[in-house]
């Protein structure tokens, strides 16, 4: 399994976007959404990759690239893809490549096999994983899904907000946060550098006394500098 802050496997891979000869220079100096899948043709993948083709503009307005990953034959995605545009993409088309996986390699390097969900010969499918990569190329974020439960698209967005505000300052985003929100500072961060860094931020007071918890509001393109891992 890849942990956060490993650089990512490398592969290449047939796509119904053309081949990718190496996912990393793919991902290179780009935010990048790897979303993988148990099997072409099935319910809740159609609506899956349906969903991410209405969000594709909502994804390019944050800089993000989506790939998703099947475990089929490239003939089959582009069988299926007629499917998605059909039925559940509101009549957008799939503009983000699919990818090609039909021996698990790829799914193999990755950690993305679900043991308990297998194809009619005994091969184990992908389980919907969820892999942010950093313009670094080393991954930001995962989430595992079991094959039952389709992923909420919007909270895809939602994290990704968080990881791309986190990367421009020292902030965290706490629990429900979405866009336009107060965020926490930092521990790391001094009082005399919060001062200059978010102005009129505020702290909450708690029974132990302790000031951990600051809150500041972040300015539309505000940036605290260079940021930790990105390139």
């Amino acid at each position: 399994m890849v942990n956060l802050g490993d650089e990512v496997p490398e592969f290449s891979a047939d796509t119904t976007k053309g081949p990718i000869p190496s996912f990393r220079d793919f991902c290179r100096g780009k935010w990048t959404m790897l979303f993988s899948h148990p099997s072409d043709f099935t319910p809740v993948c159609t609506s899956e990759l349906g969903a991410a083709a209405k969000l594709q503009g909502e994804f390019a307005k944050r800089g993000v690239q989506l790939a998703a990953l099947s475990c089929n034959s490239l003939d089959s995605h582009k069988q299926w893809v007629k499917d998605i545009e059909g039925s559940m993409s509101e009549g957008q088309h799939i503009e983000y490549p699919i990818i090609a996986d039909p021996k698990r390699d790829i799914a193999k390097k990755w950690g993305m096999l679900d043991p308990d969900e297998k194809d009619d010969s005994g091969k184990a499918f992908a389980a919907r994983c969820v892999f942010i990569v950093g313009p670094d190329c080393t991954l930001k974020l995962s989430i595992l899904y079991p094959s039952s439960t389709g992923r909420n698209f919007d909270e895809l967005l939602r994290v990704i907000d968080s990881l791309q505000l986190a990367a421009k300052l020292p902030v965290a985003t706490p629990a429900n946060w979405h866009q336009g929100e107060e965020v926490m500072i930092a521990p790391r961060v001094s009082e005399e550098e919060a001062d200059k860094l978010f102005p009129g931020y505020r702290t909450i007071q708690v029974k132990s006394g302790k000031a951990y918890i600051r809150k500041a509001k972040v300015q539309e393109g505000q940036d605290g500098g260079p940021a930790a891992g990105q390139s």
